[in-house]
């Protein structure tokens, strides 16, 4: 029996290389990018896709979900409502959007001479305002408000699990494709 042994030259390893490295640098089409995981938006099928848009976000997971025309879009952790301010299963529709939104209802204390935080986390309607001080609502930027006051919004603190007074958190940049790509009056869908 003969066993036959292949050289490879250097050509031949380059041009290997080159294309190895030329399949790597395409776009990943949108079937492969599903795969990707968490915290992607692809705005280029955002824009090109056909459809209407919608958002599903899914407690049990902790993620949200942007489709157009049926085709995921886009993938993004989040953090919903914790224990005693859970957010709310259902079919709901996008009702407004605020891009600078502040809480009416969480925020601080400010010292109106100083500026400095007096007391922070407060609760409007039980946390008592200290004389001198006025009432800072909590940053909601890109707010898309889809039930009463519950929305998606983007903040600096989005654990792996459920720690918001009710709302749904994103990381800021995902809360930016969201609110760019959704309208007033996009199905929001809430499951477990």
């Amino acid at each position: 029996m003969y066993t036959i042994r292949r050289t490879w030259n250097p050509q031949e390893c380059a041009g290997l290389l080159f294309l190895l490295l030329v399949l790597l640098t395409l776009p990943v089409s949108a079937n492969t990018a599903n795969t990707r995981g968490v915290n992607w938006f692809d705005d280029q099928a955002a824009v090109n896709t056909s459809g209407a848009a919608s958002i599903q976000i899914n407690l049990s997971e902790q993620r949200a979900y942007f489709y157009k025309g049926g085709r995921l879009i886009g993938v993004s952790k989040v953090s919903s409502g914790k224990r005693g301010y859970s957010t709310s299963p259902g079919h709901f529709r996008v009702l407004s959007k605020h891009p600078r939104h502040r809480s009416t209802i969480y925020g601080s204390y400010v010292d109106k001479r100083t500026g400095r935080v007096v007391k922070a986390d407060v609760n409007t309607r039980t946390d008592r305002r200290p004389p001198g001080t006025y009432y800072r609502g909590a940053k909601m930027h890109y707010y898309i408000r889809f039930n009463g006051g519950i929305g998606l919004h983007a903040s600096g603190h989005v654990p792996d699990y459920p720690a918001s007074h009710g709302c749904v958190r994103m990381p800021r940049h995902m809360a930016e494709k969201f609110y760019r790509y959704a309208s007033v009056g996009t199905p929001v869908r809430v499951t477990y």
